[in-house]
């Protein structure tokens, strides 16, 4: 079979490539080495555990926050079983909705392991044993990532798991060790807190959620503890014992020191992910890869070798779905002549637990670090009237700008629905607005989006309800 384009990997980046490149009418095709579409994202990422994050936080409203609005119900008992199932149904429908598009845009799929034989040519070993060559006039590499492994730790996905064994626990652990601070690690620790677990969580660094405002994430911290999650903070896993009942987990501080152990019925390993082009034939080519194992691009994402593209977790970059969606959009239509792009400064970080934190743009270290002048403005969700209304008033809206142009550079939230939020910051960011815009533009009352025109406002020191 011949075709304009193949892309290896049906997740974010690549299904949304598929797409788009057919809808600019290139003849395309992709390989998938799973069963089903959508990658990790869809089958054992963001989607399931958004299912989950979103019905253990109506179990834990339901147990502790329903009386005092004057609901009165019975204690809500866990029927962990069902609770998977619904996770379940959600991937499915999601994964299934990605394989009628396929269809809708006419792209041919195989179902099978892909290793690139030569530039133009794609080898897949099909799911039925079969063989296929495919020849193209270009490949997108958008085959994702894997999880980050601890040296000497074995991952079981039963006892000692990734975030994917974390998303199919058959009961609520007692107790539960995450190993890593990070959003993954907060947010599937943040689900089984709330369906009773007793959650500790191990970060090497001194400080949770590496990368994102160091303010956002003290505040954050704080809230997380208030729930009932233990930090042990500036500390490394050096070691599991699973011999017996229980795991033993052997913990010293970053610096060296004596270590301690934490006893625990499972381990969460939430240190990260690593790209992953296992399998590719990339050494063969002798395709660039970095220290890290992500394939070296340049602004148009082909690699060094001629007709041999790359995107997504595989390249550099947050290891974000909707970095790799724009990404796989961005080449599609450069492969079709067209001006693809990727403002990679706006592009949004959520971390999904309750309250969300989400973020676009830079941090008040980044600004420093760069010796950007800039002005703050803040407001709390306390003073928000529908915050207060709701009795969810955790959090606040923080908003960075250039101290001479007034341009956004940045802005930040801890409260409900931040993740929905921030996206009035990203328009304006892109559009390169100044928070005089922002906060000279009328938002509806009550709302909680009105904090992000207080935080706006309070740049420039005048903040009504503040």
């Amino acid at each position: 079979m011949s075709y304009d384009l193949v892309v290896i990997g049906t997740g974010p980046g690549g299904y949304v490539c598929a797409i788009r490149a057919a809808q600019l009418g290139l003849k395309v095709a992709v390989v998938e080495k799973r069963a089903t579409f959508g990658g990790t994202c869809l089958n054992i990422g963001c989607i399931p555990s958004k299912a989950l994050l979103h019905a253990s936080h109506l179990f834990e409203e339901a147990g502790h926050s329903f009386a005092k609005m004057g609901i009165g119900v019975s204690t809500p008992k866990l029927d962990i079983k069902a609770m998977l199932g619904f996770k379940d149904q959600a991937v499915e429908g999601n994964t299934k909705g990605v394989a009628f598009l396929m269809k809708k845009n006419k792209i041919d799929t195989y179902h099978g392991t892909a290793t690139i034989a030569a530039p133009g040519k794609v080898d897949v070993a099909m799911d039925d044993g079969s063989a296929q060559s495919l020849e193209t006039k270009a490949i997108v590499i958008a085959t994702g990532s894997d999880v980050a492994r601890l040296p000497g730790i074995e991952i079981d996905e039963t006892r000692i798991v990734s975030s994917t064994g974390a998303l199919t626990l058959e009961k609520v652990p007692g107790k539960l060790v995450v190993v890593g601070a990070g959003v993954i690690g907060l947010e599937l620790g943040s689900v089984w807190r709330r369906l009773g677990a007793q959650v500790t969580v191990v970060e090497f660094l001194d400080r949770i959620l590496p990368g994102m405002d160091l303010d956002v994430a003290k505040s954050y911290q704080r809230i997380l503890q208030k729930q009932g999650f233990e930090f042990t903070l500036s500390s490394k896993v050096t070691g599991v014992d699973s011999s017996g009942k229980t795991l033993k987990v052997s913990v010293e501080p970053a610096a060296g020191g004596e270590a301690k152990v934490l006893e625990a019925d499972v381990v969460l390993v939430a240190i990260g992910r690593v790209p992953f082009t296992e399998g590719l034939g990339l050494e063969a080519l002798g395709v660039e890869k970095d220290k890290r194992g992500r394939i070296v691009t340049d602004h148009y994402y082909r690699t060094n070798v001629p007709g041999i593209f790359a995107i997504g977790d595989v390249i550099t970059g947050p290891m974000l779905a909707h970095k790799a969606e724009d990404e796989g959009v961005a080449i599609a239509e450069l492969l079709a002549g067209q001006a693809g792009h990727v403002n990679y400064d706006v592009i949004p970080a959520v971390v999904y637990a309750s309250p969300e934190v989400a973020s676009v743009g830079k941090t008040e270290e980044e600004l420093k670090a760069e010796g950007i002048a800039y002005k703050v403005g803040k407001f709390p969700f306390l003073a928000n009237g529908r915050a207060k209304a709701n009795d969810e008033t955790e959090g606040f809206v923080k908003v960075l700008a250039d101290e001479t142009t007034d341009k956004v550079l940045g802005v930040h939230i801890i409260g409900m629905e931040a993740g929905e939020m921030i996206h009035e910051a990203a328009v304006l960011m892109e559009f390169g607005g100044s928070s005089e815009d922002l906060a000279r533009t009328c938002h509806a009352h009550p709302t909680r989006s009105e904090a992000v025109k207080e935080a706006a406002m309070a740049v420039e020191k005048r903040s009504i309800h503040m």
